[in-house]
């Protein structure tokens, strides 16, 4: 874990279990989990920024991103590497000192090229088939991104 600097992760079917919904007034709604919140105090404990890059742009994701701490939001993202590499240039780092976690196709070119990449459970299969990825026993929205930190952690323990 020493050598990961960056944690980023996806938002719909990582924080989230990747589900809309919709109140009959129109509101839309998401649910996260606490235990992937709690997840990012640990990180802030090791010294580890923290990055949401995400292809959605909603207030709900800003919000839960303040009550997060987290480092870095980008929403409305198309190209997440470009993203990626634009935050690892501001923290001077590279991308061989990043972890990303994503469950999609959007996701796919970001998670082939950080150090250490994972998917949750209910991740799409051509994410679930790149080299070397963690794939987490934790669905998306159910605390993935805690398992996946937790992962981390113990690497170097």
């Amino acid at each position: 874990m020493s050598d990961i600097k960056l944690f980023m992760m996806d938002v719909d079917g990582v924080l989230t279990d990747g589900s809309m919904y919709y109140s009959e007034n129109g509101d839309e709604l998401k649910r996260f989990s606490t235990y992937d919140g709690k997840s990012m105090e640990f990180l802030r404990a090791k010294g580890i920024k923290s990055a949401i890059i995400t292809s959605e742009t909603t207030n709900i994701v800003s919000n839960r991103a303040k009550k997060m701490q987290i480092d870095y939001l980008y929403q409305g993202v198309q190209d997440k590497l470009r993203i990626a590499q634009e935050i690892c240039a501001l923290e001077q780092i590279s991308l061989d000192e990043c972890s990303y976690i994503g469950d999609d196709v959007n996701d796919l070119e970001l998670l082939q090229n950080v150090k250490i990449s994972a998917c949750p459970m209910n991740a799409r299969k051509e994410i679930k088939a790149i080299k070397g990825i963690y794939q987490l026993q934790t669905a998306g929205g159910s605390g993935a991104v805690r398992e996946f930190v937790e992962y981390l952690l113990d690497r170097t323990t």
